[in-house]
């Protein structure tokens, strides 16, 4: 019995050690959650040891996914943003409408570094101004 709890163990080591800081942060606060508990800052654990050894620039510079916010919409380019926010959302011309118009918000609050550079790229050449914010 001793042996297969080694085993699960070593399994779970491995399998923990596989994942990404962000990861370690989900399964840290789903623990929380779970359990009913909260992480103490201080208290040394085996999740945030490889998330301090990162450091905290580190980990907004591995940033996996972005946020993109339309920060400014000027007001004889709001039509060509609207249209644009329609393509890339899929909504209606009204919430777009309404999205634009209440500048800063979110156009996508979760895409690869990828998607939201050419969301950003759609959204500036339309002559909005946009921001991405790591998450």
């Amino acid at each position: 019995m001793a042996q297969q709890q080694e085993a699960n163990i070593e399994q779970l080591v491995e399998t923990l050690s596989a994942l990404s800081v962000l990861d370690l942060s989900n399964l840290k606060k789903a623990l929380e959650e779970k359990w009913d508990v909260k992480a103490a800052a201080g208290a040394p654990m085996m999740m945030a040891a490889p998330a301090a050894a990162a450091g905290e620039s580190a980990a907004a510079e591995e940033a996996t996914d972005f946020q993109v916010i339309l920060e400014e919409a000027p007001a004889d380019k709001k039509i060509a943003i609207i249209k644009v926010v329609r393509e890339i959302t899929g909504l209606g011309l009204k919430e777009a409408k309404e999205l634009v118009e209440g500048a800063p918000k979110p156009v996508k609050d979760s895409a690869p570094k990828a998607e939201a550079e050419e969301i950003k790229k759609k959204i500036t050449e339309a002559g909005g101004k946009v921001a991405l914010k790591g998450v």
